[in-house]
């Protein structure tokens, strides 16, 4: 994906200074960022565990002259700018009935989904559903979750890690069939063995419509000898695949 910088921008993670928005040219102080790896297991829809679960606020920066959102907003695709004067991000920006950390990571994904980045929008969709539930908002979770589903189903063919999310947001949201159904097709496929482990632990899930937080950990055999270790390899055997991938893609670039 194409994408602009600024000369005085600097990346998510570098030395703080003044950043010069890509999208309207305004400079703002952003904060830097630098991820630090999870000592937690993450959930079954790859959200880390702590401590980097508890520094979603610091993922992605806002202009404070136009509210285009991104982890680097010295960057931005050439078509960002237009879709953040549209009427529909406009809109979002301004609904007050989500919380602010959400709308941030819904203005990231209405440019990514714009932008035609469906799956990256749909990751980005999903940690608006984290925000809601971390703020005890189960109609927007769940609301924000069937939305990542649609984008991801939208975008490019998913692969078994990226389905198993899919099928853990349709479980979080009480889409039952869909969750069956996807979770039986995915089983049927002959899965990585690691994929399988997950995808039997979410059939018995949705078996008991049970809702709730899992993690990976909870999904594997006790013989992992740390219960994070799992993570960094879900989709062993596909390229891009496994938290290190995900974490990478979140932090390492943007537009």
């Amino acid at each position: 994906m194409a994408s602009s910088s600024s000369s005085t921008g600097s990346k998510a993670g570098q030395a703080a200074g003044p950043v010069r928005c890509a999208v309207c040219g305004g400079e703002s102080q952003q904060p830097p960022f630098r991820p630090g790896p999870p000592e937690q297991a993450p959930d079954l829809d790859l959200r880390p565990g702590e401590p980097l679960r508890g520094t979603m606020a610091r993922w992605l920066q806002q202009c404070p002259h136009c509210a285009y959102a991104a982890p680097d907003i010295a960057r931005a695709h050439p078509a960002a700018a237009e879709a953040v004067a549209a009427a529909p991000f406009r809109a979002l920006v301004a609904e007050t009935s989500y919380p602010p950390l959400a709308r941030r990571f819904l203005a990231w994904a209405h440019v990514l989904e714009e932008t035609g980045a469906l799956h990256a929008g749909a990751e980005a969709t999903l940690h608006a559903a984290w925000v809601a539930d971390d703020m005890n908002r189960p109609d927007l979770a769940a609301e924000w979750r069937l939305d990542a589903v649609a984008l991801w189903r939208s975008g490019p063919p998913l692969d078994a890690e990226q389905t198993v999310r899919v099928i853990d947001a349709l479980r979080r949201a009480g889409a039952w069939p869909d969750a069956a159904a996807t979770a039986e097709a995915l089983a049927a496929s002959n899965p990585p063995p690691a994929v399988a482990q997950v995808v039997a632990l979410e059939a018995k899930l949705i078996a008991a419509q049970d809702t709730g937080r899992h993690t990976i950990a909870s999904a594997m055999p006790p013989s992992y000898p740390r219960p994070h270790v799992a993570q960094q390899r879900i989709g062993r055997g596909k390229p891009g695949g496994g938290f290190r991938a995900w974490l990478a893609r979140l932090f390492g670039r943007s537009g």
